[in-house]
């Protein structure tokens, strides 16, 4: 088995009295995808804060890319991308600007930020907007810019909440080789689509008010063993 690119144990979050997360455990191969489900207010969106290093876990154990969260977060901050729902770009900034700003926080050679940004902009397919206001661009452009900014530091761990939400199927099909299994990168997929989620996925874990009801490989998981976590 490869090495564990996340391993949680009774990995446990509150905010005030209110659990998001309490005693989920579950460990991840290094070049696998894991998906998980749940119903709003689940966990799933504080488990993606937690392991990208914007939240600290209040008990538990948790290792991220061979390093220990939170003593070590700032060893794994430049290896994880995170591609959330709301794409958290400056909007008063053309698509160029964004992607050299996020480049000069990951500490690119200053002589290299313009071919990696024009190289990026290329990918997603934004190259002929890229120096356009990101406040004119449509929902689904956001997207794609918010991928290429967490893809710029060519990251070994991705975490994707919804990560197909505002896009039409040709944006989809020209973000899949980059963040789809296609990437070769570890995975961690957070979506209400069943269908996709459970064919994206390696193993898949099942939240329930802050508790993992299972953890199991996606082969033995099935459509509507998921569909219950939200009923």
């Amino acid at each position: 088995m490869s090495e564990a690119a996340i391993k949680a144990e009774g990995l446990t979050r509150h905010y005030g009295e209110r659990v998001a997360l309490e005693d989920v455990s579950f460990e991840l191969p290094a070049g696998s995808t894991l998906a998980v489900f749940g119903a709003n207010g689940a966990g799933k969106t504080t488990l993606l804060r937690v392991l990208c290093t914007l939240l600290r876990p209040h008990d538990g154990g948790l290792q991220v890319l061979g390093h220990d969260l939170p003593r070590e977060a700032h060893a794994v901050r430049g290896r994880i991308g995170l591609l959330g729902h709301d794409p958290l770009v400056y909007r008063d900034l053309t698509a160029r600007e964004n992607l050299s700003f996020t480049a000069r926080l990951y500490g690119e050679p200053k002589q290299q930020i313009a071919q990696t940004v024009d190289a990026m902009l290329e990918r997603v397919e934004l190259d002929g907007r890229a120096d356009e206001p990101v406040r004119n661009f449509s929902k689904g452009m956001l997207q794609r810019l918010a991928a290429a900014r967490a893809l710029l530091p060519e990251p070994e761990l991705l975490l994707l909440d919804e990560p197909r939400a505002n896009l039409d199927p040709g944006a989809a099909l020209v973000l899949d080789p980059f963040i789809g299994p296609a990437a070769d990168r570890t995975r961690v997929i957070v979506t209400h689509d069943v269908e996709y989620g459970l064919a994206q996925a390696d193993l898949v874990l099942g939240l329930n008010l802050g508790r993992a009801e299972w953890f199991a490989p996606a082969a033995e998981v099935t459509s509507d063993q998921v569909r219950r976590l939200y009923k």
